[in-house]
Parts: structure tokens; sequence; C-alpha cells
């Protein structure tokens, strides 16, 4: 047996959730799944400042705010899922999470991106993704930062602000990539090292983390440093694994859509980071949601 729906949102970012509230104002039967928890990547944003309404806000807290819209409108939610097949062909879709099966007559993609993660042996629970969430755990204790770029630079500051005692920033190139501002911002706390051409080595740890070991790519010697707590930002990736085999991706993962948010199935649709785009922002993200939403109502009443 399984549970129908009209429509199946995959995602719970902002794309997926603006999707949700347009198709339940049109009176579908909606159900919006996540593998984690509604927000997105919305969540670990400290501060919104460009979404109109609001001059500034908590990323977490727009995340509640939407969510409460969706739930308000009578939509079921399912966090935490676990996604283990979807069959996107055919008049009727089906996905399996959980245990459990869901059939719907369309379906939008809204999944959006994913950190790089190390890829390396040893990850362990000490490594992280984002400093908002996890860092107050690290109060008095010793990171590293894994990326150069603005978000490594951003988080970096922000860990420091929640008083780590001693941060470590690496980057394996032979340059940093954050805009100069936050460059010099990190190079004033004194408790901070900065440090090009490196990498992680290894991981060391026993029933927890308790340093790491990174390897200089021009010199190749390798030094081990006590450490608390690992947090990566070496970009995204798109949430597009589990279909890779049914839709046409492009060269880096991202659905191909039409500016009706159309893929390559008919009855698919996908909205917001994981489809192939130039501007990803949250703004840009509700707007694929309403175009998903509206295009998967008329798909559905063409049926």
């Amino acid at each position: 047996m399984s549970t129908e729906y009209d429509l199946i949102i995959l995602g719970g970012g902002v794309a997926g959730m603006t999707s949700a509230i347009y198709a339940a104002r049109a009176n579908l039967e909606v159900l919006l799944l996540d593998e984690n928890a509604c927000g997105g990547l919305v969540n670990w944003t400290q501060v919104v400042e460009n979404v109109p309404s609001h001059m500034s806000i908590g990323g977490m807290e727009l995340s509640e705010r939407i969510q409460e819209q969706v739930e308000a409108l009578g939509v079921d939610i399912e966090e935490a899922a676990c996604i283990d097949r979807i069959e996107l062909t055919g008049d009727i879709k089906l996905v399996e999470a959980d245990d459990e099966k869901y059939t719907a007559k369309a379906i939008i993609i809204a999944t959006g991106r994913k950190p790089v993660p190390l890829q390396i042996a040893g990850e362990c629970e000490q490594v992280h993704f984002c400093a908002i969430c996890d860092g107050a755990a690290y109060k008095d204790k010793k990171v590293l930062v894994v990326g150069g770029g603005n978000s490594g630079f951003d988080e970096a500051i922000a860990l420091l602000d929640q008083g780590v005692s001693e941060l470590i920033l690496i980057e394996k190139m032979d340059q940093f990539f954050a805009a100069q501002t936050n460059q010099d911002a990190l190079s004033l706390r004194p408790n901070s090292t900065l440090l090009l051409s490196t990498e992680v080595s290894a991981i060391n740890y026993t029933d927890k983390l308790h340093s790491v070991t990174l390897r200089n790519i021009e010199t190749n010697e390798e030094t081990t440093h006590d450490c608390d707590g690992i947090f990566v930002f070496m970009g995204q990736q798109p949430g597009t694994s589990i279909f890779q085999d049914q839709l046409i991706l492009d060269s880096d993962g991202y659905i191909n859509t039409d500016e009706q948010m159309t893929t390559s199935l008919s009855g698919v649709f996908a909205a917001g980071d994981v489809r192939k785009k130039k501007y990803r922002q949250i703004t840009t993200a509700m707007s694929d949601g309403t175009i998903a939403a509206l295009e998967a109502e008329r798909y559905i009443h063409s049926l």
C-alpha cells in the first residue's frame, strides 16, 4: 500500500517550502520530504539582509517562519526522511522513504546543494559544516577551518566570536579567495593562524577527535596539531545523485530545466539551487518554487 498525493516535493529549503505554499493554496494534496530539517542552507546563515520585508533576520528564524506558514496550510511534512528509491517515469511517480511508499501525479525536486566533504579516512562526529549551528560547542577549544573562500573566512570569524581558543584556517591552493576585507579581519585576530598550500592528511581520534595532521602540498612536510573540531567549507555540490540515472543533468550534476522549471521528464519539475542557473539567492529560490508549483498545478489539472 502507498499513500497518494497530488504533489510530492523533495527538499524543504526555501524553494521547496515556497512550492508547498503555492500548491497547498491551489488545494492540492501535498507531501514535503526532507532528508534533514526544513530550511536548507538558509539555516546556516547568521543574518539575512536581502529579503524583502525584513531589514535583517536570522536565517533560522526566516526558515521557521516559512515552515509555520507551510504547516498552517495543511502540508504533510516529513523531516529526517531517508529516501531509498524514486521512480520518476510514468504518469504516477513513486517515492520510498523510511519503509513507506508515496505516490503522486507530479514531483518537484528542490534538494538544493550540499557541502563538499573532506573525503578522507577518519571522518568523525567532530566534523561540521556550519559554525552557526555547531560552533557554540567549541568555546575555549581548538578548531580547524578548511577552505579559504568567503564562507571559510566568514565562518572562522563566527567561530572566534563564539569563543574558540585557537583557530587554524587552511587552503590547499597558494592563495586565499575570500574578499580582502574578510582576510584582513581574520588576520587581525590574535588566536588565528592562516596556512596556504595545506591540506588535511589525517584525522586522529580515539573516542573523539584529538588532533589533525596537515600536509604542506609544496614541501610534503606533515605537522600534527591539537584539535577539538573541524569545520569544512570547500564549496557545494548539487543533491542529485539519486536522480542521475533518470534526469538529464549538466556536467556539474545540476538539473537542466527551462524557465517553467520543467525537466527532461513529464510531470517532474525542479526548483532552487539544484537546477542549472546563474544566480542562487533566497529570492531566486522563492521565484523558482513559485513557478514550479504553478506549472505542477497546471500539469496535474491537465491529466
